[in-house]
Parts: C-alpha cells; sequence; structure tokens
C-alpha cells in the first residue's frame, strides 16, 4: 500500500510536469520577494496573471502608490490587449523631454524608467526599458495565448486528470490507514510472566506513539494532497493563478510555521517509540535485571524511559523553534550567541541543581535505592519515600521527613536492596546445656521457617552459626535469617518470641547482667 501511495504521488507530479508549458516552468508561484536595496529604497514586483513581469524601485514612503498606478495601467492595457480581434503588439520605449526613457504599450503609457530602477539593477534607463519591453511583450503574448479555447480546454483536461488522482491518491490513504490500524489492534503479545507484561506495556506505548505519527502524517499527506492539488489547478488558468500566488503569499509563513511544528511533533513521538523499543529490548535481555522485583523494575524502566524522553523533547523542541525562526528569516547567529551566554550563566548560577540531577540520575540508573527502601545516609536512615532527579526524601522511625540532595548523597547504605537479614543475638546462660540450647534455637528456626504465615517472608532457612561470644549476659548464640526486604524486623521479633517460649519449657533461663 505505501508502494502505491507513492507510485500516485509520483504520477501526479509527472502529469502536471508533463503538461507544463516550457515558459511557464520558469515562472514561480509565488511572487517575487521585495528585496531591499538600502534604508529608503525598496522594490516590488509588477504581476500579469500571478506572474512578476518586471520590478519598479522608489523610496518606501512612495512604492505603494507607484506600484498601485502601474498594476492599473498594466491591466488596462492587457484588457483592451485581450478583448481586441487582432494579435498585433506594439511595445515601444519612448523618452520624455527631460530624456527618461518610457514603455508604452500600443500608444497606451504603462510607465516612466526612473533613475532609481536603473541604480537598483546596475543598468543604464534606456538599456533597463528595453529589457521590460522586452519580457512584457512576450507575457502579453502567452496571457492571450493561455486565454484562448484550446489552450483552456487542454489545461481543463489536465486539471480533470489532477483532480482525479487527487480523490483516488486521497482514498488509497484512507485505505492504507485502516489497514494499518488493523494490523496494530490485532497484535498480540505474550504475558505469563511480569516482565513480559512489562515488555507489552512498553510495546503498546511504542505502538501508541507510532499510530500518533501515522495520524500526524496522515492528516500532513491529506492536506498536501488536496492543498496542493488545488493550488496546482489554479495556477493551471490565467483567471485563477493570481488567486494561486495570492493564496500561497498569505500562507506562507502560517504554512511553514505549521510544516515546522507538525514535524517537530512527529519527530517527538517517534524519539518516544525508539526510546520504548529500545527499553523494551533491554528489558527482554534481561539487562535491566538482577533478581529485582517487578514493581522495583518497573520503577527503573519509566524513571529511565521518562528522562531520556524528556531530554529527547528538550532537544527536538529547541530544534523546532531554530527551524521556525529561520523559516520566518530571522537570524538566528546572534539568538544562539546570546543564549549561549545565558546558558552559561545558569549554569554558573545552578550548578548544584545540575550536580543534584546527574547523580539522581545515577542513582536510579545504576540501582543504587528506589521507593520502598530502607537506607542510611550519613546520621539519617529510614524509608525512602520520595525520589527524583534533584532530592531524596526518606521517613524515619520517628516519623520525620527528611530531605537530602542528591549531590550530598556520597556514600548510602541500602538495607533492603533485593533481600533483607535479621542478625540476632541470644543469649544463654552459662550453666546451661550449650548442645542442647543449640539444637532447640535451630529447631524454633526450621519450624519458623515452614510456618505457612512467616515462611513467605523468609528466604533461606536460619543459620546458626554458633556460640558468637562470652559477655556478663551469659553466652551469646548468633542466629542469621535472610528474608524479604525490609521483614527482618518482623521476621526477628516473632523469633525472640519463640525462642523465649522454647527456653522457658526448657528450663533454660536468659540471663541478666
Amino acid at each position: 500500500m505505501r508502494l502505491r501511495v507513492l507510485t500516485l504521488a509520483g504520477l501526479i507530479t509527472l502529469v502536471i510536469w508533463s503538461a507544463t508549458p516550457k515558459a511557464t516552468a520558469q515562472t514561480p508561484f509565488l511572487p517575487k520577494p521585495q528585496p531591499t536595496s538600502s534604508s529608503r529604497m525598496v522594490s516590488a514586483c509588477v504581476q500579469l496573471d500571478g506572474r512578476c513581469v518586471f520590478e519598479i524601485t522608489a523610496p518606501r514612503t512612495e512604492l505603494s502608490a507607484r506600484l498601485r498606478s502601474t498594476q492599473q495601467n498594466l491591466t488596462q492595457i492587457s484588457h483592451n490587449y485581450f478583448q481586441a480581434s487582432a494579435s498585433d503588439l506594439s511595445v515601444q520605449v519612448r523618452q520624455t523631454k527631460d530624456l527618461k526613457p518610457v514603455v508604452v504599450v500600443n500608444n497606451q503609457t504603462l510607465l516612466t524608467i526612473t533613475d532609481q530602477d536603473a541604480s537598483l539593477r546596475q543598468l543604464d534607463s534606456l538599456t533597463l526599458a528595453s529589457q521590460i519591453a522586452r519580457d512584457l511583450q512576450q507575457n502579453l503574448k502567452r496571457a492571450k495565448q493561455e486565454r484562448q479555447p484550446k489552450f483552456l480546454v487542454q489545461e481543463a483536461k489536465i486539471s480533470g486528470a489532477t483532480g482525479l488522482l487527487m480523490i483516488v491518491g486521497s482514498w488509497s490513504l484512507i485505505k492504507w490507514r485502516r489497514r494499518a490500524k488493523q494490523d496494530i489492534s490485532q497484535a498480540t503479545y505474550p504475558t505469563s510472566t511480569a516482565i513480559q507484561a512489562l515488555i507489552k506495556k512498553l510495546i503498546q506505548q511504542q505502538q501508541q506513539n507510532l499510530k500518533e505519527v501515522q495520524k500526524r502524517l496522515f492528516q500532513l499527506i491529506q492536506v498536501a494532497i488536496w492543498g496542493g492539488g488545488t493550488l496546482i489547478i489554479l495556477n493551471r488558468f490565467p483567471y485563477t493563478r493570481s488567486l494561486s500566488a495570492g493564496i500561497l503569499n498569505v500562507l506562507q509563513f502560517p504554512l511553514r510555521l505549521s510544516i515546522v511544528a507538525v514535524s517537530t511533533y512527529v519527530a517527538v513521538r517517534l524519539s518516544y517509540a525508539v526510546i520504548d523499543r529500545c527499553t523494551s529490548m533491554l528489558v527482554d535481555s534481561r539487562t535491566f535485571l538482577n533478581q529485582e522485583t517487578t514493581k522495583r523494575l518497573q520503577l527503573r524502566v519509566s524513571t529511565i524511559s521518562g528522562v531520556t524522553k524528556s531530554i529527547a523533547t528538550a532537544v527536538l523542541v529547541a530544534i523546532g523553534v531554530l527551524s521556525a525562526l529561520m523559516s520566518l528569516g530571522i537570524d538566528v547567529i546572534p539568538l544562539l550567541a546570546g543564549a549561549g551566554i545565558v546558558g552559561v550563566a545558569i549554569s554558573l548560577a545552578s550548578q548544584n541543581l545540575i550536580k543534584d540531577a546527574i547523580n539522581g540520575f545515577l542513582i536510579i540508573l545504576e540501582d543504587q535505592y528506589a521507593l520502598g527502601d530502607m537506607i542510611s545516609v550519613g546520621n539519617a536512615m529510614g524509608l525512602v519515600e520520595n525520589m527524583n532527579l534533584r532530592m531524596t526524601q526518606i521517613r524515619d522511625s520517628e516519623g520525620r521527613l527528611i530531605t537530602i540532595p542528591n549531590s550530598e548523597i556520597k556514600i548510602v547504605a541500602n538495607l533492603s536492596s533485593r533481600w533483607s537479614q535479621a542478625d540476632l543475638n541470644i543469649p544463654v546462660g552459662f550453666h546451661a546445656d550449650i548442645d542442647q540450647a543449640l539444637n532447640l534455637i535451630a529447631t524454633v528456626g526450621l519450624e519458623m521457617g515452614q510456618d505457612s504465615q512467616w515462611r513467605k517472608s523468609i528466604i533461606e532457612p536460619s543459620k546458626v552459626l554458633g556460640i558468637d561470644n562470652f559477655s556478663d549476659r551469659g553466652v551469646i548464640v548468633r542466629v542469621l535469617i535472610k528474608t524479604k526486604p525490609l521483614k527482618q524486623w518482623e521476621v526477628g521479633r516473632e523469633y525472640r518470641r519463640r525462642i523465649k517460649i522454647a527456653l522457658d519449657q526448657a528450663n533454660m533461663s536468659i540471663p541478666f547482667p
């Protein structure tokens, strides 16, 4: 279907190009711009059927009146010539009493060539007048020829073929878009695991961005087909060519800005699709995985992709703004120089903020900690309640919310990354049977690991390391229990309760100093 659309576009271009006369191939759709020769002298085009025939020059305050007078003279001359049955056309250059050349058409004065006209083109007045007379004669003859019935019938056929191709091209584009929508909606993805569900979510985001790109491109191509085709048809006929040129002249700046805006939007959406695609590939290849929970993985993926999308959006929008300014004819080099100076000043004034953002991105990228982790930073320890590129907020055991700038985080201890561990010291009296006590402590750990209420929190069976120390409290037996993140305190409290009950039943007292 894409090949069909491209083929139709090529056929439209081929038909229009082949049907265009050689003389009109040199005629632009837009009227010539108005260059400024100095701060006082400006130029403007005198048009015939929407084509620029010649330019006139005058001071800025006088140009409008002279252009209006010359255009009225040319309109009257051309009207009389087109209404005359004879095809004779006399374009002469005469001189006034002060030796200024005057262009005369069929004994009707068109304009007087001034010194400003000649100096702007670096020609003498008589040579310029002869050149204008020659160009005027060619354009008038061509304009009269284009008004002949034979020529109009030929242009009507070409315009009909162009309109038909516009309809076929638009219909083919609509059909292709419907088929593309169906292909996207019918796509299925495996969701047997949490990781595959995350990959599916990323691919769905990618497909949504691609659908948005297709939608905007579809709208842009439809506008190009109908708007461009209409302008081409209007440009085929001498009676409507001035309308075509006027429409383009009025819409040229809004059209440029619209194209830049749509292009920027499409580029941003495409960058989103590429980022989602790359992220899904990384997740599928287990690059982000290291015995992580799904929630933790989703946090990292969403944060990294979000930061990357924000950077891509900022860069593309900046490029779009510069392109829009350039399309309006504004010199962006001084603006870039000024923006560079302002950027340096801002960067110097916000060094700490930049450090915070860089360190925050590295913390998230390297997975040093995430939301819900228990961390220790300096003298502060608590649960990570909020984090972004600028700062980290933790809630300590007393309920205080502590805010730490990311640039100040040099050494951080994560107490709940992937798994935690309960480190217990069980005191046993010196007079107790130590072997019996060790067996009792190990049995309590095994029973707790088999308990349906606690086995979900315990990853591995408890490890009784043995006698760790002798103290005034008695013999210290050290026990390690590997648990899920943030479950070490609950497991430790329950284990101590069960140890107390078991020691009491075995008539083993817990000594005190």
